[in-house]
């Protein structure tokens, strides 16, 4: 009985450690393999105003409504020189694709209000990524795609789902790590400078020459929304030479915020 016992607690010692240390996140959620399908979902919303695209993408995501493959996350590798002139090697985690209901088979990427990402990031132990995280993100993603502007209806659900269409004829079923397709809402202090509290900050679309169509942008009050928007969820917990750090403690703290933002004084940590 009592090896018995004491084999179940290095088992479960062991396997914390393990995902203390392995190279992964995913999403605390059961997959609901039943719930609604991309397609359908963007048809449900059709003339549907932000509150309740927000509310139902909250609504689908909690209970799991997402596709299988977007709840494994996948690691971004970075270095950061410290004041001693030190390389620390840094290790964060991000969705392979930005916010998405329904199936593998049948997926729908879901602009939302920096509010909702914030729900949903808060509830599932992420982050929004700031513009430095983003083109890290760019620089270590499988599959670049060219951004493809609309011009018309931009905000309008139909438009979202056109976008969607757009993206998944450039990608043609290649699987990684994806990025340059969306503007990502991020966490900056541009927000802070427009004297209001209530704007949302989106920043990238990258060309395939590296170069952004986005600089850091905060001028749009927060709860517009347009086909161009993209939540990229990022685990909470970053690896700062091997060790784990909250990203709240890293951007509050002068000397460190330098891990994940090239901005000064980064004082939005979150929406």
């Amino acid at each position: 009985m009592f090896r018995s016992k004491l084999f179940t607690t290095l088992f479960f010692v062991g396997l914390i450690n393990c995902l203390m240390s392995c190279n992964y996140y995913s999403l605390p959620l059961k997959i609901n393999t039943q719930g609604i399908s991309g397609s359908d979902f963007y048809k449900t919303i059709q003339g549907s105003d932000w509150r309740l695209r927000d509310s139902l993408v909250i609504e689908k995501v909690m209970s799991g409504n997402i596709p299988k493959f977007y709840s494994s996350f996948t690691p971004v590798r970075s270095t950061w020189i410290n004041k001693q002139k030190q390389l620390i090697p840094i290790t964060y985690f991000v969705a392979k694709d930005y916010l998405s209901i329904g199936t593998n088979n049948d997926f729908a990427r879901v602009p939302i209000t920096p509010m909702a990402a914030q729900k949903i990031a808060d509830s599932l132990h992420c982050f929004l990524p700031t513009p430095k995280m983003v083109d890290e993100i760019y620089e270590q993603s499988k599959i670049k795609l060219a951004p493809v502007p609309l011009y018309i209806y931009r905000d309008s659900s139909i438009s979202m789902w056109q976008h969607h269409l757009i993206i998944e004829g450039q990608r043609k079923n290649r699987k990684g790590l994806i990025s340059g397709i969306k503007k990502d809402v991020v966490l900056s202090n541009k927000v802070l400078l427009q004297g209001k509290n209530n704007r949302v900050a989106i920043y990238g679309w990258h060309q395939l020459n590296g170069k952004v169509i986005q600089p850091i942008y905060a001028g749009h009050v927060n709860w517009y929304v347009d086909y161009s928007h993209g939540i990229r969820l990022v685990y909470e917990k970053i690896k700062v030479n091997g060790h784990w750090m909250h990203y709240q403690d890293i951007l509050k703290d002068s000397a460190l915020s330098g891990i994940l933002t090239n901005e000064e004084a980064p004082l939005l940590l979150k929406y």
